[in-house]
């Protein structure tokens, strides 16, 4: 399939203004962004707007391109010297050989937009906003791009120059002779520290960098049933974009407290409830706390302890879902520590009651215990 003309990529005419191609690539990127534009080929077309930029924004890519089009003027990789027999006299660049090598590409633009950086921010909540979900205020400390120079780091009334010693390109090239011809080795230039501008009366506020450090409020809604652990992705909150490139994005770490008496376990919620021998024994209808008030559970007759009960309904919210979990209750059967007079005789009469079959189930018990000692 052949590649579209970078012009025709960009919307720009051939006599386009270094300005020009670089406000075309701006809109396009911000149109056809992968955060932005979820259609099935916006990642593929800003792929292509890039490409076109980081060619026609480079005056050296530029004036090749002019010349051959997407045609390689080498003839492919026989050779440097258009024969295909070695090294030729011409120039070359020993950096992209060695990306040739080992798969570095195209070397960025220091002038190209690109996205900032992600924040992450680690946000302690209550268990019931947890189960609930709750809009909550957060500050976030960032960079943001400075006010007095609208980020270009320069004085008000002034404007960044094109480095005079790179030309803008960021990068400064020194020339070797050697019997294989001339090495054209690019580094970093020193001048400009790679931004390929330079500032001469620089920003007061900013210092020349163009950002400075803030704090933000932002409201986050915490949807209902989040989990411990679980992110949340704020779009566009992260750090400012470089030579005017999207924002970054915020990621919220969500941490939950501990309950004094409820546990999770997925989306149910766990708890354990006292209660007295009459009533495991005899049964009653007892309350039981909920997240969502108190509610009425029915113990039957002869309810054991570590005995559970599900309610129905009264747990978390399903996150990803309809309906929500249950509310499992274990019992717990309480012996009494303090007793009155009255209270013991009755207990007294109560086993003398009982004698026949808590003497049976005694005897039972020992004989199980000799037997254990004599290996029957």
């Amino acid at each position: 399939m052949s590649k579209r003309d970078y012009y025709e990529v960009l919307g720009v005419n051939r006599d386009a203004s270094d300005d020009e191609i670089r406000r075309a690539y701006r809109k396009l990127a911000r149109k056809y962004h992968p955060d932005v534009n979820k259609e099935p080929d916006a990642e593929q077309k800003f792929k292509e707007v890039k490409e076109a930029y980081e060619v026609l924004s480079d005056p050296q890519k530029k004036a090749q391109y002019d010349q051959f089009g997407h045609t390689d003027p080498t003839g492919g990789f026989g050779g440097f010297g258009g024969t295909g027999s070695g090294f030729g006299a011409q120039d070359f660049g020993f950096g992209d050989i060695f990306d040739m090598f080992f798969g570095g590409g195209r070397r960025s633009n220091p002038n190209a937009p690109r996205q900032g950086a992600d924040l992450e921010y680690r946000l302690t909540i209550e268990f019931k906003d947890a189960v609930f979900g709750k809009n909550v205020d957060v500050v976030i400390p960032r960079t943001e791009t400075c006010d007095t120079c609208r980020g270009t780091g320069a004085k008000p009334g002034t404007f960044p120059e094109v480095c005079s010693v790179c030309q803008g390109s960021g990068q400064a090239e020194v020339v070797q002779n050697t019997p294989f011809g001339r090495i054209v080795n690019r580094r970093v230039c020193h001048a400009c520290g790679g931004t390929g501008k330079m500032i001469r009366e620089k920003c007061t506020t900013c210092t020349g960098s163009g950002k400075v450090k803030r704090k933000k409020k932002i409201n986050v809604k915490i949807p209902a049933g989040i989990h411990e652990g679980a992110q949340l992705r704020v779009s566009g909150e992260g750090e400012p974009g470089i030579n005017g490139g999207p924002p970054g994005d915020l990621y919220i770490t969500i941490l939950v407290k501990s309950h004094d008496f409820f546990k999770r376990d997925g989306d149910d919620l766990t708890c354990e409830l006292p209660i007295t021998f009459a009533q495991a024994a005899l049964g009653d209808e007892v309350i039981v706390p909920t997240l969502n008030g108190r509610a009425r559970l029915k113990i039957p007759a002869g309810t054991q302890t570590g005995t559970e009960f599900r309610m129905p309904g009264k747990g978390v919210p399903r996150l990803r879902g309809y309906g929500q979990g249950d509310l499992r209750v274990k019992v717990r059967v309480v012996t009494p520590t303090k007793l009155t007079e009255e209270q013991k005789q009755a207990l007294r009469e109560f086993n003398r009651l009982c004698g026949e079959y808590i003497h049976e189930q005694s005897n039972n018990f020992f004989d199980k215990m000799k037997k254990a000692f004599r290996g029957d």
